[in-house]
């Protein structure tokens, strides 16, 4: 009977890897070729026009499978969210994506006959927000012939990571999305204030993430809302924006993270790094930028001590010359 319990357990775990190498073959299949990702609102002339300028951009050529968007991608994906679209609800921003094995996650917003026509998310928001979803290693661009938030092009990514056999969790996309909402809020609150920019937020929110899963040994403990909040303090200050944000909108950030631990996302196999090499990019494309900053807050710790240590000698010169005048 033993022998019997043995060999059968053999054969069934030779079949789920079967199975299993299967799935994998498949997935590995499906992205032969990226996926351009088409609002259901283009005309037949901007369909082919949103073609071209994207895999022109990626370099694709005639070589990609389409998928159209409609008002119910943006109803399945972004409404758990709190967005309020309905099925009938127009999209006409549009995505290439482009699987690759490394290199973290890239995103280009492309012009359209000269124009950026995408109003609300910025790259390294989508970016952000891809890295929260469970997105791994992909090259990302994207466009639109009209002026419009880019919602629809947040949406067709997620529907082609779904439909090429990489089902993304939904309340990881529910924490990007609402990551999405936060910081282009955040952004469109500060964006006339010197000293910010969006790519210091992006590149503190990513610092927290790599920091958090950190902590939490990948998402094996839970992080308390205090521990979450010194980290936040953290990687504000080393971004410069410590006295930018105000303390709503950090509030605002440290729910956020609240949410994206909820999510499961730390627990993922590849969130610490996606999260770590989407720093890396932010700092390495805006290079002067950050040198600046890291610059500023090193000058400021210099400073402080300096300060500090003026008042010490101060206070005990102060204290001598009482004593000298005593004599």
């Amino acid at each position: 009977m033993k022998k019997l319990f043995w060999a059968l357990a053999a054969v069934v775990v030779a079949v789920i890897g079967l199975g299993t190498q299967h799935v994998a073959a498949a997935t590995d299949s499906a992205w032969d070729k990226p996926v351009v990702t088409l609002g259901s609102s283009l005309t037949s002339s901007q369909r082919q026009g949103v073609i071209d300028t994207l895999t022109d951009a990626a370099g694709t050529g005639d070589s990609y499978n389409t998928l159209t968007v409609d008002g119910a991608t943006l109803v399945k994906y972004l409404n758990p969210s709190g967005d309020n679209f309905t099925t009938s609800s127009g999209v006409w921003s549009s995505a290439l994506v482009q699987k690759t094995s490394s290199g973290g996650i890239n995103v280009k917003i492309v012009n359209y006959n000269g124009a950026n026509n995408i109003t609300t998310i910025t790259a390294d928001q989508y970016r952000n927000a891809a890295v929260t979803a469970g997105v791994t290693n992909a090259n990302i661009y994207i466009t639109s012939p009209v002026s419009i938030d880019g919602s629809g092009a947040l949406a067709g990514v997620y529907a082609a990571f779904a439909a090429n056999g990489s089902t993304l969790s939904q309340s990881q996309v529910t924490a990007a999305q609402d990551e999405v909402n936060t910081l282009s809020s955040i952004t469109q609150a500060n964006k006339n204030k010197d000293g910010y920019s969006d790519k210091q937020l992006n590149n503190a929110i990513a610092g927290i993430k790599k920091q958090m899963a950190t902590d939490s040994n990948n998402g094996q403990q839970t992080l308390s809302s205090n521990q979450i909040g010194n980290i936040v303090d953290s990687q504000l200050k080393n971004n410069n924006l410590g006295t930018i944000i105000n303390n709503n909108q950090r509030t605002q950030i440290i729910n956020l993270m609240v949410k994206i631990q909820n999510s499961g996302a730390l627990k993922g196999s590849g969130f610490k790094q996606q999260a770590s090499d989407l720093a890396n990019s932010i700092q390495s494309s805006a290079k002067g930028l950050f040198n600046k900053i890291k610059g500023s807050v090193g000058n400021h710790d210099s400073s402080w001590w300096s300060s500090l240590w003026q008042r010490i000698v101060n206070f005990f010169t102060s204290i001598y010359n009482w004593v000298l005048s005593l004599f």
